[in-house]
């Protein structure tokens, strides 16, 4: 059966998977938003469905008034015995930890903390051992992949963190993950950096603890020199195995504005390549080494992919997130409506304002949704949606309740320089409001006595990785700021541009 890459669209980065009784099951990284590491379940690892989140309290993370592309990086899933581990690093705070559970569908356990640095890490389970990965220094101060053996139940270290390989000459090591195949120890990592020269490598040796070689024929996978196709950025991958005992690959990668337009604004997404072993116990990647748009793989599947996504087919504990730690009694988040009680904190600040979005999907979308906006004082009540990367970039279309009546507004953020770029009265205090997106740009519209009234446009690449940096993409989320804001009537709809 043939799929088509990505497999999970939209700002679902660093993604792991692991299997268990026929399933497999992703995470992958979460940054400033909350609830943490989003938790995917597959039968045919093509078709993945969203069945929750990982970190769903704030005692197993802290995000409190963390900068943009801060917080959570770089899950790794594993299962061991039927208990299942999720291991990561708080990038604010300089701390790696696991957190597990005996229930995929049910909470986690609170933090456990390991004393190694880096980032990325990673757990590897072996004859009642456990051994814990990360990028960075051993206790020797040397540079590289670094692991110890630990106590599972406490994180207690056993043994001298040790660097055990150190790539293949590309910059920015990360991502390790091993994997006992056919007798040998394989290691794969991520070199280049996650942009456009990212690319996967591997090592093996007959021990955990190596010598480790590496593939003669690294990287194994990247699309770095794939020009000019649309997929770029491929690495940071993890090993799975099929049910038919193929293997494959799941890794990040993004999909590029245009083939002469090197941007990207949806943030690095999940792509599934094949994955061959050869005579001489070396993989390599796809047709060529590459991640291609589609492939040909054992299994009797159909790809489905959701299209339109409104408040009656999500759920608010699912597809939604909030931004770093929110404040909970500011939502009444209900079946068919969201009434969001605005606080001063704006999208511009680094903190948590009132604010509940999904992740874009596509280049081409069509969002609408109701808004009722009352309660203003002093200060304007704002609700409205905005297509947000980072708190200097954001486009923000919304209706204001002021003084003499009530006004649509579009803001464009662009590196900070904050423009309100169109105003028009509204003869009521509801109003719909229209984002449209293609791959170069956003327009806004108010409707208004049954006509749709254009308020202006904003290009997608000042929304992009290129321009705002950082390492997520966009979200499209509803919002308020001071008064109230009850949204009704919300559809987002993904379309191939035709």
């Amino acid at each position: 059966m043939r799929y088509k890459n990505p497999v999970v669209k939209g700002f679902y980065p660093d993604p792991s998977v692991c299997c268990y009784n026929g399933k497999y099951y992703l995470v992958c990284s979460s940054f400033q938003y909350f609830p943490g590491v989003p938790l995917f379940e597959s039968s045919d690892l093509v078709n993945w469905k969203q069945i929750g989140y990982v970190l769903t309290r704030s005692s197993q993370v802290m995000l409190d008034k963390i900068n943009s592309s801060g917080g959570v990086f770089a899950p790794t899933i594993r299962c061991n015995n039927g208990r299942f581990y999720m291991v990561t690093t708080n990038d604010t705070t300089h701390q790696n930890f696991y957190v597990w559970t005996d229930d995929i569908y049910g909470e986690w356990s609170e933090p456990i903390y390991v004393d190694q640095g880096g980032i990325d890490p990673s757990l590897y389970f072996e004859d009642g051992r456990a051994y814990f990965m990360s990028n960075g220094q051993d206790d020797n101060g040397i540079g590289g992949v670094v692991q110890c053996e630990i106590d599972i139940a406490t994180g207690k270290k056993l043994s001298p963190s040790r660097c055990i390989w150190q790539g293949s000459g590309g910059r920015y090591l990360e991502s390790p993950h091993m994997y006992k195949i056919n007798g040998r120890y394989y290691l794969m990592a991520a070199e280049g950096g996650t942009e456009y020269g990212h690319m996967i490598t591997c090592a093996r040796a007959d021990s955990v603890w190596g010598e480790f070689t590496g593939n003669p024929h690294n990287p194994v996978l990247t699309n770095r020199n794939k020009a000019p196709y649309i997929i770029q950025g491929i690495g940071h991958g993890d090993l799975v195995q099929d049910k038919y005992g193929d293997w494959h690959v799941l890794s990040l990668g993004f999909r590029q504005q245009h083939i002469w337009r090197p941007y990207h604004h949806l943030g690095r997404e999940v792509f599934l390549t094949p994955v061959r072993f050869g005579e001489d116990g070396w993989f390599t990647c796809g047709n060529d080494g590459t991640t291609d748009e589609s492939y040909e793989i054992q299994g009797d599947f159909t790809q489905n992919e959701q299209r339109e996504f409104t408040f009656q087919n999500t759920r608010w504990d699912v597809e939604w997130c909030f931004m770093r730690r929110p404040r909970l009694e500011n939502y009444e988040l209900l079946p068919d409506k969201a009434v969001l009680h605005g606080s001063d904190i704006t999208l511009d600040m680094t903190d948590s304002p009132t604010f509940v979005g999904m992740r874009q999907r596509d280049f081409h979308m069509e969002l609408r949704v109701t808004v009722n906006v009352s309660g203003g004082g002093k200060f304007p009540a704002v609700g409205g949606v905005t297509a947000y990367i980072t708190e200097n970039e954001h486009y923000d279309l919304a209706l204001e309740q002021t003084e003499s009546g009530y006004r649509a507004v579009l803001m464009l953020n662009i590196g900070g320089i904050k423009h309100r770029q169109c105003e028009v009265p509204i003869n009521s205090s509801a109003a719909q409001l229209v984002m449209r997106s293609d791959c170069f740009c956003y327009n806004f519209f108010v409707v208004q006595d049954g006509k749709e009234i254009h308020l202006g446009s904003g290009s997608t690449k000042y929304l992009s990785s290129e321009v705002a940096e950082g390492f997520t993409g966009v979200i499209t989320a509803l919002y308020a700021v001071n008064g109230t804001a009850e949204f009704t009537e919300f559809s987002c709809i993904y379309t191939d541009g035709e």
